[in-house]
């Protein structure tokens, strides 16, 4: 398919035995794909399935050319193919790595955005201040702070994006330097360090688990808001005398912090500096059609322009990851990608889950049926090139083209796993209409079909349902690449409109609260 007009169905791979309604199908209506036609058995809603063949009972069904589960009865050609008549079917695999590593792409080095440069040289896309809670018990007091902010004060600094207090849920009732604590320093140190953080205060209760000294010891943090390293700020509720005494003593931390801040201005920097997190949420049938390879291609543009590219939601490449294997730069690469599908086989398994359960059912009923056509779907964000690294949750990412992050699939901790990491900026691929916001990194919002993009316009920011219509997947690739360009550059996205993005973040709690 090449996406230059409008479609009834999409016939994905010439070995695929079903095809994927670009719009609502009618009983009885004759739809054509390849060089065939099938009349429709039973009305069909955008995103769902079709057979074009008989399928008996146990065979398997094919998307993108490959396995996405057996038939549980015989399927006549015509038939809506879901979750009555398709079946999740473990299946033993062999990997294959570094088998099929791409070519590079040819280098694009004339692309620039126009960012902060940081005393330390990375590069942001937003100039943020914020107040980091170490622990769940001095969120309050983290956001009496930001409330306190008089708006009139930071009109008098329009170089700053605002102020955003970083609250979460944990920080105690962990066991002290376990696997949950170490990752929650990651993430806080993360956010603190961040490219689009030019100031930070961190703020603890003081008889905490996650004490502001280790996480201050592990986490190498500095304060960068003058441009030289000084000793980070921290307060501790116990130590200052309370919560309004806490309040006060930040109030003038933040605003001392301000004019520094104020002082930085963008200026053209490569493409290459750019960090990109692919994520996608309340997909559809159509998203693996349209969103996801859409900002595949975009990945692509900027692998090429030097930038990096994160893929994340381990739990949704499973049934998909032999792709990412053979692409792997090398075969230690692709087998740490699988050790990590092995831990959350055994996470799910220990907890009383299992991985197939992941489709939501607004998944299915946007025409999902099975985590591996979830998961076939969500890798084309990845987009072609070859993968260069695999990274722990919130882990520092130190490698340029395209790389992978083990993350939930659950959105918001996995984005704020990706940035914690680096990403300085977010694309989000939706279907069903996720509504997500990322402070302090702009998410772009990319719809998989027209009719919830008109839907929830106020909410998203790229059509992809056009490839069903009139463009290419790489057109409007090309549209995505130029428009992080430009929101990297200061164009808001329709979250940032909204002020949606405080409440996202969301640091993954892996253990046990005690």
């Amino acid at each position: 398919m090449n996406g230059r007009k409008a479609v009834d169905v999409v016939h994905l791979h010439s070995d695929d035995n079903i095809v994927v309604a670009a719009r609502q199908l009618s009983a009885g209506q004759h739809v054509a794909f390849g060089a065939g036609t099938v009349e429709v058995r039973h009305p069909v809603r955008l995103g769902h399935k079709v057979a074009t063949q008989r399928i008996k009972q146990g065979e398997t069904v094919l998307k993108y050319g490959q396995v996405i589960g057996r038939a549980s009865c015989d399927i006549e050609p015509g038939d809506w193919v879901h979750v009555q008549n398709l079946a999740m079917s473990e299946q033993a695999k062999q990997y294959d790595f570094a088998t099929q590593v791409p070519d590079d792409p040819p280098p694009i080095t004339d692309r620039t955005f126009m960012g902060y440069r940081r005393a330390d040289g990375k590069a942001g896309t937003r100039n943020y201040l914020a107040v980091i809670s170490a622990v769940n018990c001095s969120a309050s007091v983290s956001k009496y702070i930001v409330d306190r902010l008089d708006e009139s004060i930071l009109c008098d600094y329009p170089n700053v994006d605002g102020v955003i207090a970083l609250t979460h849920s944990t920080g105690c009732g962990i066991p002290y330097g376990s696997r949950h604590h170490d990752q929650l320093n990651r993430v806080l140190s993360g956010f603190a360090k961040h490219p689009n953080v030019a100031g930070y205060l961190l703020i603890g209760l003081g008889c905490e688990v996650a004490t502001l000294t280790r996480l201050v010891e592990s986490g190498d943090l500095v304060q960068l808001t003058h441009g030289k390293s000084k000793a980070p700020p921290t307060l501790s509720i116990q130590e200052c005398g309370g919560t309004a005494k806490t309040v006060e003593q930040g109030l003038k931390i933040v605003a001392d912090m301000l004019p520094a801040a104020n002082d930085v201005k963008r200026q053209p920097i490569a493409a290459g500096e750019l960090m990109l997190g692919l994520e996608c949420g309340g997909s559809d049938g159509n998203s693996g059609v349209t969103a996801n390879p859409a900002l595949g291609a975009a990945a692509d543009l900027l692998v090429a322009a030097g930038g990096t590219a994160v893929l994340s939601e381990t739990t949704e490449i499973y049934g998909a990851e032999h792709l990412l294997t053979q692409r792997a730069r090398s075969r230690q690469i692709g087998e740490k990608l699988i050790e990590l599908i092995d831990w959350w086989k055994w996470y799910a398994k220990t907890l009383g889950g299992e991985l197939d359960n992941n489709p939501t059912p607004g998944n299915k009923d946007g025409g999902l049926t099975t985590i591996y056509e979830k998961s076939l779907g969500a890798v084309a964000k990845g987009g072609t090139t070859a993968l260069n690294g695999v990274f722990d949750y919130a882990e520092l990412v130190t490698k340029k083209g395209f790389v992978f992050m083990d993350t939930p699939g659950y959105d918001p901790p996995s984005i704020t796993g990706m940035v914690a990491g680096g990403a300085n900026m977010v694309c989000f691929t939706t279907g069903r209409g996720s509504c997500y916001g990322c402070k302090p990194v702009p998410s772009i919002k990319i719809a998989s079909n027209t009719p919830m993009y008109e839907h929830m316009v106020d909410d998203m920011d790229v059509n992809a349902g056009v490839v069903l219509e009139e463009q290419t997947v790489q057109q409007v690739g090309q549209h995505i690449f130029e428009m992080i360009l430009d929101t990297a550059s200061g164009k808001k996205t329709k979250s940032e409109l909204h002020g949606v993005g405080e409440e996202e973040f969301v640091p993954w709690q892996i253990g046990p609260i005690l």
